[in-house]
C-alpha cells in the first residue's frame, strides 16, 4: 500500500477562493497583491502540514463483506468494515469509495465515516448493488481519503481488495415462491377446490364428506367402518419428468424492463425447477441456440437444483438463429417417458415461429408442450396507440404486425393441444409457475 497522495478538501478550496478577493483589489494598491499571496501561501503551507499529520494508510484496516453469490435483478448488500490500528485518541475521519463491478447499478458506494478514538469501536458502511444479468463479476479496490486534523487536506490511498463473485438468477425469489406455495397448500378450501375435478392422480387420504364433493369419490367401505361419509382425496402424481428448454438465440438477447429476455426466462425456469423438485418431479434443463449449450437430464433432489443453478448462471444469449430441431432431437433422443416440456422462447419472428411450430407440434401427443414467452409492454402499447407523427405510424404498423404474428402462432399452438403462456416481465415467473401447477392439478400429464 502506497503512502498516498494529497487531496485538498472543500475547505481548502474555499480558503484559496477567498484569496481571490484581495487579488482582485491589487489594482488599487500593491498591498492587496501581497495580502493575496500571503493568504495563498498560508493555505498551501497549512495543507502540507495537514497532509503530513493525516493518518497513514496502515492506520486503518478495511474489509469488504459480500456474499460470494449475488442475485441478479435484486438489491444485494455490500458491507465495508473499518478498524483503527493506531493509538490516536482523536476521532479519525475518512471518506471511502468502493469499486463495484462494471455494468452493475450501485447506490451508496461512496460514503463518509468517523472512527472513534478509543480504538475498540469498529465502523461499518453499507451500500447496495443490483446486477442486471447473470455471470461472473469482480469488485475492485477500496479507495480511502484520510482527513488531516485541520480538515484542509486528505491522504488518498488505494487498499487492494479485488474480489470475484458469481451472479446467479434471483435466488431470493425461490424462497418467496416456496413459502407462498406452502401456505396455499395448507388451505383446506384451496386444496379441495383444486383437486375436486382432477382425474388419474395418486390417492392421498380420506376425509369427511363436505357439501359439493363429487359422489364418485365417496369410499363406501371406509364410510361404513367410520359410521359417517368419507371421501377420497387425491394428490398430483409425482416422479413425472419436466424438461425446461431455454432458447439462447438472438431473439432472447433483447431487453425488457431493463434486463435481457433470457435473464427473465432463466429466473422463471429456476423457480419452476425449484417448485417441480419440491413436488417430487424430475426436472431437466437444456439451453440451446444454433447448437446445444448445456444439458442436464431430468433428475430429483436438492443437489440437482444446485446443479441446475450452476448450469444456468453462465448461460448467455448469442446473436445467432436458434435451431429448434437440433435441440429437440438432442433432448428427446434421451427422453422416452411422457414429459412436460416447457420452452422459453420468443414468438414474434415469423420465420422462427414457423420452425418452432413444426417441431413443437410434433411433440404431441407423446409429450405435453408449454411455450412461454415474454410480453413486451412497449410493443403492445405501440401497436394500440394513436400515432401523432409519421414515425409513430410506422412504429405502430411494425408493432401491430408483430402482435398479429404472435396471435396466429399462439392460436395454432393452442388448437393443436399445446399450452401457451405470455406475461409481462414482472409476472412472467408466476405465470409460468401457474401453468405448471394447473397441469399438475388437472392431471394433464
Amino acid at each position: 500500500m502506497s503512502a498516498g497522495r494529497p487531496v485538498p478538501t472543500g475547505l481548502a478550496v474555499a480558503l484559496l477562493a477567498a484569496g481571490l478577493v484581495p487579488a482582485a483589489l491589487a489594482v488599487a494598491g500593491p498591498v492587496f497583491g501581497w495580502l493575496a499571496l500571503a493568504v495563498d501561501v498560508a493555505v498551501l503551507v497549512l495543507c502540507a502540514v495537514d497532509f503530513l499529520r493525516a493518518p497513514r494508510a496502515d492506520a486503518v484496516t478495511v474489509r469488504r463483506l459480500v456474499e460470494p453469490i449475488l442475485s441478479s435483478g435484486t438489491r444485494n448488500a455490500v458491507h465495508l468494515d473499518f478498524e483503527r490500528n493506531d493509538s490516536g485518541k482523536s476521532p479519525l475521519r475518512l471518506e471511502a469509495r468502493d469499486e463495484p463491478p462494471e455494468d452493475v447499478a450501485s447506490t451508496g458506494h461512496r460514503q463518509s465515516l468517523t472512527l472513534s478514538g478509543d480504538g475498540h469501536t469498529p465502523g461499518r458502511l453499507t451500500y447496495f448493488v443490483m446486477p442486471p444479468a447473470r455471470g461472473d463479476a469482480r469488485f475492485g479496490d477500496v479507495h480511502l481519503r484520510l482527513l488531516g486534523p485541520l480538515g484542509l487536506c486528505a491522504r488518498q490511498v488505494r487498499v487492494p481488495a479485488a474480489q470475484a463473485v458469481k451472479v446467479y438468477p434471483d435466488l431470493t425469489a425461490l424462497s418467496r415462491e416456496a413459502l407462498a406455495l406452502a401456505r396455499a397448500s395448507e388451505s383446506p378450501s384451496a386444496r379441495t377446490q383444486r383437486r375436486r375435478a382432477a382425474e388419474g392422480r395418486e390417492f392421498e387420504s380420506l376425509r369427511e364428506y363436505r357439501p359439493g364433493d363429487d359422489y364418485r369419490h365417496i369410499d363406501w367401505k371406509a364410510s361404513a367402518r367410520h359410521g359417517d361419509t368419507r371421501v377420497r382425496t387425491w394428490q398430483p402424481e409425482k416422479h413425472q419428468p419436466v424438461l425446461l428448454l431455454l432458447d439462447c438465440g438472438r431473439h432472447m438477447a433483447g431487453q425488457v424492463q431493463g434486463r435481457r429476455k433470457l435473464d427473465h426466462a432463466v429466473d422463471a425456469a429456476l423457480r419452476l425447477a425449484r417448485v417441480g423438485l419440491d413436488a417430487g418431479d424430475m426436472v431437466g434443463v437444456l439451453a440451446f441456440a444454433s447448437d446445444v449449450r448445456a444439458f442436464l437430464p431430468p433428475r430429483k433432489g436438492r443437489e440437482h437444483l444446485r446443479l441446475i443453478t450452476e448450469t444456468l448462471y453462465r448461460v448467455e444469449a448469442a446473436l445467432e438463429e436458434s435451431d429448434y430441431g437440433r435441440a429437440f432431437d438432442f433432448a428427446f433422443a434421451r427422453q422416452t417417458r411422457r414429459a412436460l416440456v416447457v420452452l422459453f422462447t420468443d414468438l414474434v419472428d415469423p420465420d422462427a415461429s414457423q420452425s418452432l411450430l413444426t417441431r413443437t407440434l410434433a411433440l404431441r401427443p407423446r409429450h405435453l408442450p408449454v411455450v412461454a414467452s415474454l410480453l413486451d409492454e412497449d410493443v403492445e402499447a405501440a401497436a394500440t396507440q394513436v400515432p401523432r407523427e409519421a414515425q409513430d405510424a410506422y412504429a405502430k404498423q411494425a408493432a401491430a404486425r408483430l402482435e398479429a404474428e404472435y396471435r396466429r402462432t399462439a392460436t395454432t399452438l393452442r388448437d393443436s393441444g399445446a399450452l401457451v403462456v405470455r406475461a409481462p416481465a414482472r409476472g412472467f415467473g408466476a405465470a409460468t409457475l401457474n401453468a405448471y401447477l394447473d397441469v399438475k392439478s388437472r392431471g394433464l400429464l
